[in-house]
C-alpha cells in the first residue's frame, strides 16, 4: 500500500509535466490522465490490500493523492478543501474507488468459481461474506461465460 501511495504522486507529476510546458495540453487532459492512468494504477490488486484502506492513516494518504490530482486538474489554491474539489470535478473519494474495485473483483471471482472459500471469517474472505450479507444483488448470477478451448478441428478435408 505504501509503495502505491509513494508512486502515485510521481506518476501524476510525470503526466502533469508532459501535459504542461511548451505543449500545454490543458486541464481536461490532466483529468483524463488521472482517471485513465493513475487511478487504475492505484486500484490495481485492491482486492489484496483493501483491509488496509479502512485505517485513518491510509485514508489520509489516499486523500493526499486525490488532493494533489485535484490541484493539478483545477489549478486551485492549495488550501482548498479536497472534498470540495472532488465535488467540482465529480470525482469520488479514492478510498471508495478502491473499495468498489475490490468488491467488483471479489464478486467476479466468486461467480466464476475462482475464489477459495475455505476460511469465511478470516482475511480477504470477510469482504465476500460482508457483500453477500449486505447487498442482495451480489447473490445474483453474472453474465460471464468461461472460455472453453476446443483444439481438435470439427472438420475434415478431403481431396
Amino acid at each position: 500500500m505504501d509503495i502505491k501511495v509513494r508512486k502515485a504522486p510521481n506518476l501524476l507529476w510525470i503526466c502533469r509535466t508532459a501535459c504542461g510546458g511548451p505543449w500545454d495540453l490543458g486541464l481536461r487532459v490532466v483529468h483524463w490522465l488521472y482517471v485513465s492512468v493513475i487511478m487504475p494504477s492505484v486500484t490495481f490488486a485492491s482486492l489484496v490490500w483493501w483491509p488496509g484502506c479502512q485505517t485513518a492513516n491510509t485514508k489520509k494518504k489516499l486523500s493526499k493523492i486525490q488532493k494533489f490530482a485535484c490541484l493539478g486538474i483545477i489549478g486551485a489554491v492549495s488550501t482548498t478543501p479536497t472534498r470540495t474539489m472532488e465535488a467540482v470535478i465529480c470525482l469520488p473519494p479514492l478510498e471508495l474507488v478502491v473499495q468498489s474495485e475490490a468488491r467488483m473483483a471479489a464478486h467476479r471471482l466468486w461467480r466464476l468459481g475462482c475464489w477459495s472459500y475455505l476460511y469465511p471469517n478470516r482475511g480477504h474472505s470477510t469482504m465476500l461474506k460482508r457483500l453477500q450479507q449486505s447487498d442482495p444483488i451480489f447473490n445474483m448470477g453474472v453474465d460471464v461465460i468461461r472460455p472453453v478451448f476446443h483444439l481438435e478441428p470439427n472438420y475434415r478435408v478431403t481431396m
